[in-house]
């Protein structure tokens, strides 16, 4: 069962059991991402994943770890390791995982939130349009994001996501 992952650049051969999740298509990046993977009994192993890095997240609640890149969004099963779903060309640009144990996931100008597959996410309501979105540091439960409002770039957006509610809050905007 997995229990840590880690995003770390091109492992020296045979350092690690590689596996490669590799989906075949024609829109292929050339590029790769690899993961460190940690089982509970501290075995170490790496996910090698179509595409350039862009964010992971493991879920408890869910047993399964999200891996996003370039190319793909993976869902693996935590328990086994095995590819359970995935998405081409993802637009999303954040990912993260609620102290309670579901994911987070952002584009430009949305947030959701996922549940046990990847066809199962609900859009988070917003006081605003954004774009941009990023998201930054769990503080308890509570997400920071920054983001601009949409078609007004000059205006810098400060916002919190709260977990037990799942609401989205303007902190501050600065013009």
């Amino acid at each position: 069962m997995i229990s840590k992952a880690k995003l770390i650049h091109l492992p020296y051969s045979g350092q690690y059991l590689e596996k490669t999740y590799d989906i075949s298509s024609p829109w292929n990046s050339q590029d790769w991402t690899w993961v460190k993977f940690e089982n509970e009994d501290f075995t170490e192993w790496c996910g090698v994943f179509r595409g350039s890095p862009r964010a992971l997240a493991i879920s408890k609640k869910h047993n399964s770890v999200l891996v996003l890149t370039s190319d793909y969004f993976y869902q693996l099963d935590r328990l086994n390791g095995k590819l359970t779903e995935y998405e081409t060309q993802p637009q999303y640009q954040s990912l993260t995982v609620t102290p309670s144990g579901d994911f987070l996931i952002a584009d430009d100008y949305y947030i959701e939130i996922i549940g046990s597959t990847l066809i199962d996410k609900k859009m988070v309501e917003s006081p605003i349009e954004m774009d941009t979105i990023r998201f930054h540091s769990w503080t308890e439960n509570k997400l920071s994001i920054t983001s601009h409002e949409f078609l007004n770039w000059d205006n810098q957006l400060e916002l919190e996501f709260d977990s037990k509610t799942l609401k989205l809050t303007m902190i501050s905007s600065y013009r």
